[in-house]
């Protein structure tokens, strides 16, 4: 540090806002607000301009606002009614919720990243929206919930092309001073301050809070003084920096956001990894519980297994971070010491093949092993999941690997335009999103008039329009465009023109540009002078993705060498408020990734909470939302993957062509004497009622909260009950069973193989086990049945345990169960033999079993 640098000295400046406006104050500092359109219309009513200058942050907005504006606004009565009764109504929401049947466990929830606003800019993409969105809707429904994550001083990159359509990034520098975000403090005003070790010195991080509506969550920032000029950038850039910037983030958001925890005395019942960003806080908890409870590393490791949860999020490869043995080593081999194992035996925890010492280390694989609840996005992603992370169990059915599915889903009022909200408030009810999960009350959707619909659909396709040519407008003045061009863009894209929207992260798998494969075939479509069609796309490269940069720019040159501005038109610099515009303003939402490499996807759900009619690839979410009987809307094929990546790109590209020619724009221009495309509209109120009561994060968060987080928060209260006597018991008992597991032999296996039986009869079945040294009571003898397939192997597979047990001579016991025919067909079984104890999450926790 400079002279210069060190005679800085630091105060701060707020604004002057009248007391009859102090209101102002708590509603711009809690995220609530984006989802709350009265809230929303204060700060546009203040200054419509400057709303939109400072990117919606109405931290900013008062920090900018002339004094004579707030004086004015003082003075207008009704504005001083409307914000003390919005005021009143944060405060009623924000209110914890009383008379609760049960108490509701804690759940500290780590992410990378948050996307809960563009005046918030520290996300990148569908992993950072998915997170915001789950906190909101565990503020909505009150769950006992806080997150953790980084505070990026540059955040995500934002981004601009060049002449030659070449993605350029440039870096906005946060003010966290000026945004919704405030210094965590202690009682005593001093700064809440965490202090971790990195290799020969130590980290010193601070603490900032930001509300979103109940919840807290807590940010972890590096750039301070105490710290080296380069350990104070490791916090300035999400998804930035090399290997090793990477890791030191990745200790920083698991590590740190643990002792910040303890630090700050929070009692977490269970903790939530969105991705395996944070997987190192399995470490630093059971560390933790080592210090505070005299546990031993496996009853710690017990403890914080069963109540950990791993969401995976992508099967992509580049999203599963892993990480040289070399680099593990160097920031870990002090920290393995004081867990009392070796830096080996530390790698191995990260490793598919632990004895494989050339392995990298991977954060997932870290996760998975120490996760009682792990799970994919989607029900199709959950099986991808099993099948990519099969080797870390032995003998295990594909189908029976312990990754669940919890399909993703969207935070509806925060991606609903005003006048849908309007519009579902007057025939869905004024409790309508309390209720949003029901499928019941989407039927009511029916009774909306169609031209009623139809206008508020027409409003927002206008709308998305005119905000698109002010931005291409903006673009090609940036760029010193001429006039002419300038002039041109004013009359890009038509208001009445069935528009089709294409916006998310390019990269390859997502196949940003496959509709400009035939161009002449695309020029036809834009071209019917009858049955017009228009794009939007939108969407960023990753700085280092120089494939994904490519698409971008195949595109451009599409554009401009076939002179295609008036019908087709990329939008720079892509964010959460060119999203909305986006989702609420298209006709119809183009989504072709490769199958199976979209894990879920969220855009389009957003979009069909709008309206808006999805044409996409049967992957993630769409593989469970389309009806199959285009009710609700198009597939592009019907799942197939082709070995050949160019033959499935042509036909995937024709059959878009295709559907939209024959199918899309004849229903989209199919009017009748009132105007109105009634089939069309008929799908719209088709896809509303099918897709919105599931696909939303209040039914997700729902789901997450009865299969996961009640379930992780009860494992805390047993195992911990009595000075965690139970988890010492457990660990024992598993320790007995690793030793003695393979002393036990399956003998014979007895049922009537003669009989032909009929539906609803039983198959009795009894089998003969010698347990050795184990009592027949900590093994599971069940059956592993289906139907045979051609191969010979069994399919449709389920299990029926077998219940009673009748000993024998010795230390064998017979086994005996019923197995239903509950349909016809040629069947098979075969007897599986797993350890139990009722504190077993799954009988392949362990990963071990036996089969005959």
């Amino acid at each position: 540090m400079t002279d210069a640098e060190t005679k800085i000295k630091k105060f701060k400046v707020i604004p002057d806002v009248p007391k009859k406006l102090a209101g102002l104050y708590d509603i711009a500092y809690n995220i609530w607000l984006y989802w709350t359109p009265d809230a929303i219309k204060l700060f546009i009513r203040m200054d419509p301009d400057l709303w939109d200058k400072t990117r919606h942050n109405p931290v900013k907005m008062l920090g900018e606002i002339s004094q004579e504006r707030l004086n004015e606004l003082a003075a207008d009565e009704g504005y001083v009614v409307e914000v003390a009764r919005i005021h009143e109504n944060l405060k009623n929401y924000v209110e914890p919720r009383k008379n609760k049947k049960e108490k509701t466990p804690c759940i500290a929830y780590f992410s990378l990243e948050y996307g809960l606003s563009e005046a918030l800019p520290i996300y990148s993409g569908g992993l950072g929206i998915l997170a915001g969105d789950h906190i909101k809707s565990s503020s909505d429904i009150g769950l006992r919930l806080v997150g953790i994550g980084l505070l990026y001083q540059l955040g995500y990159f934002r981004q601009y092309l060049n002449q030659d359509g070449w993605q350029q990034d440039f870096y906005d520098i946060n003010d966290f001073y000026n945004m919704p975000i405030t210094e965590e403090r202690h009682p005593d005003g001093q700064q809440v301050e965490i202090q971790l070790k990195l290799p020969g010195r130590p980290l010193y991080l601070k603490v900032w809070k930001l509300m979103v509506g109940r919840i807290r969550i807590y940010l972890l920032d590096s750039n301070i003084d105490k710290n080296s000029r380069a350990d104070q950038k490791l916090t300035s850039q999400l998804y930035g920096g090399d290997r090793e910037m990477r890791l030191q983030q990745e200790i920083i958001l698991g590590i740190g956001g643990i002792k910040l925890l303890e630090h700050m005395g929070i009692p977490v019942d269970a903790f939530h990894m969105n991705e395996g960003h944070s997987s190192f806080a399995i470490f630093e908890r059971a560390k933790t519980l080592m210090q505070k409870h005299a546990l031993t590393l496996d009853e710690a490791m017990e403890v914080t297994g069963k109540t950990c949860v791993f969401t995976t999020h992508t099967p992509v490869p580049a999203g599963n971070d892993v990480f040289h043995p070399d680099l593990i080593r160097k920031y870990f081999q002090e920290y393995a010491n004081e867990m009392g194992i070796s830096i080996e035996e530390f790698l191995k925890t990260g490793r598919l093949q632990p004895q494989d010492s050339q392995e990298n280390f991977s954060m997932p694989v870290l996760a998975i092993r120490h996760s009682s609840f792990v799970n994919g996005v989607s029900q199709l992603h959950g099986q991808v999941a099993q099948q990519m992370w099969k080797d870390l169990w032995d003998d295990v059915p594909h189908e029976h690997i312990p990754i669940r599915a919890i399909t993703n889903g969207v935070h509806l009022a925060s991606w609903l335009s005003f006048e849908m909200m309007e519009l579902f408030r007057r025939y869905l009810g004024d409790n309508w999103q309390e209720r949003q999960d029901q499928e019941e009350l989407w039927q009511r959707i029916h009774n909306i008039p169609d031209p009623e619909l139809w206008r508020v659909h027409a409003v927002r396709r206008r709308r998305l329009i005119y905000f698109i040519r002010e931005r291409l407008k903006k673009q090609l003045i940036e760029k010193g465009a001429s006039p002419l061009l300038i002039n041109q863009s004013q009359e890009a894209l038509d208001p009445e023109t069935l528009t089709i929207g294409f916006a998310r992260r390019f990269v390859a798998y997502k196949r940003g540009n496959l509709v400009f494969r035939d161009i002449k075939r695309l020029m036809k479509l834009i071209d019917d002078p009858l049955r017009q069609v228009q794009f939007i796309f939108a969407g960023k490269a990753h700085p280092q993705d120089h494939a994904g940069k490519e698409i971008i720019k195949h595109i451009i040159h599409s554009i401009n060498n076939n002179y295609l501005l008036k019908r087709i038109v990329f939008i720079e610099d892509y964010d959460m408020n060119v999203a909305r515009y986006m989702v609420q303003g298209a006709d119809v939402w183009l989504n072709n990734p490769l199958r199976p490499h979209e894990a879920s996807g969220t855009s389009g759900m957003k979009a069909a909470a709008n309206g808006v009619l999805n044409l996409s690839v049967l992957d993630g979410w769409w593989n469970e939302a389309y009806d199959r009987n285009i009710t609700n809307g198009w597939s592009i094929g019907s799942g197939e993957v082709y070995d050949d990546r160019n033959y499935q790109d042509e036909v995937e590209s024709k059959a878009i062509y295709s559907i939209i020619e024959n199918d899309i724009a004849p229903m989209f221009y199919d009017t009748g004497p009132d105007g109105l495309p009634r089939e069309w509209i008929k799908m719209m109120k088709n896809a509303f009622v099918s897709i919105v009561s599931f696909f939303n994060t209040h039914r997700m968060i729902k789901e997450y909260n009865h299969r996961f987080y009640k379930e992780a928060g009860r494992n805390f209260i047993t195992l911990s009950k009595d000075n965690f006597a139970c988890t010492r018991e457990l660990v024992q008992w598993k320790n007995h069973i690793k030793k003695h597991f393979y002393s036990i032999h399956i003998g014979d296996i007895h049922f009537n193989k003669t009989k032909v039986y009929k539906i609803n009869e039983s198959v009795d079945v009894f089998v003969d086990v010698f347990t050795g040294d184990l009592k027949p009571e900590d093994i599971s003898v069940d059956i592993y049945y289906g139907n045979i397939s051609p191969e010979l192997r069994l399919t449709y597979t389920a299990i029926e345990h077998l219940k009673q047990i009748t000993p024998l001579e010795g230390n064998k016991y017979r086994f005996s169960g019923r197995l239903p025919c509950k349909k016809t067909g040629n069947f098979g079984f075969k007897i599986r033999v797993t350890p139990y104890h009722p504190l077993i999450m799954d009988p392949y926790e362990m990963n071990m079993v036996m089969w005959k």
